[in-house]
């Protein structure tokens, strides 16, 4: 007999020793995992003989992310739980329902769109989801925090933080005519890379000019 869950959204956590679910809410995937029912078949000796293959259900299962939707189908519980006692079926069964309606008491099922949401994406205030019935006070605020960020950029687009022409500037050196780097002396022949004091004027002329760029003075 196929099981219909109150959701598909959730995941069969089980083993051979025991029964646990995992739901999830429809919107924002977070789980909710019912509480563990031991099996009483079990522990009864002589009933799990040959079953190593059984031992396994479940493992499957665990490490899928939220939002799995387990298989259904009588055929495919049959190949799962092959090997299985009835005792165990009939156990499984039962853990089942009680695994969903302890689930049920921590989820709300939207009248709008039919999803069964926790208490996080759920609007009691309107008896919407949130995706349908978005909270106020949430919006107000995300839309004031956007409006601010949004003033922030534009202002600062309007803001003038440099007026000066960028300029790639490279010293040259007057002995061997290669780039010198940004020391004193040149770093391929060591000719001095020390600016040059006009005498008459007091302008500062490029090391290795023959005249000040200021007065013409002769350097």
């Amino acid at each position: 007999m196929p099981f219909i869950p109150f959701t598909r959204n959730y995941a069969d956590n089980s083993t051979e020793a025991g029964f646990q679910f995992t739901f999830f809410c429809d919107i924002c995937n977070d789980g909710y995992k019912t509480g563990f029912i031991e099996s009483k078949t079990y522990k009864k000796a002589g009933l799990f003989r040959g079953l190593g293959r059984a031992a396994s259900i479940g493992s499957s299962m665990l490490g899928r992310g939220a939002g799995y939707q387990v298989e259904r189908g009588t055929d495919v519980i049959a190949e799962r739980f092959s090997g299985m006692s009835p005792e165990w079926h009939k156990e499984y069964e039962e853990a089942f329902k009680l695994a969903q309606n302890e689930a049920m008491g921590h989820f709300h099922k939207c009248p709008k769109c039919a999803k069964w949401v926790d208490d996080t994406c759920w609007n009691d205030e309107d008896g919407l989801c949130t995706n349908d019935a978005p909270r106020a006070a949430a919006e107000i605020a995300a839309a004031r925090a956007t409006q601010r960020k949004d003033q922030i950029w534009k202002k600062a687009a309007e803001t003038t933080v440099f007026t000066g022409e960028v300029k790639a500037t490279q010293t040259i050196c007057p002995r061997c005519g290669k780039p010198a780097g940004s020391g004193k002396f040149c770093t391929n022949c060591g000719a001095p890379l020390m600016m040059l004091t006009c005498s008459k004027c007091g302008a500062q002329n490029n090391p290795g000019t023959s005249f000040c760029s200021e007065c013409g003075n002769k350097l």
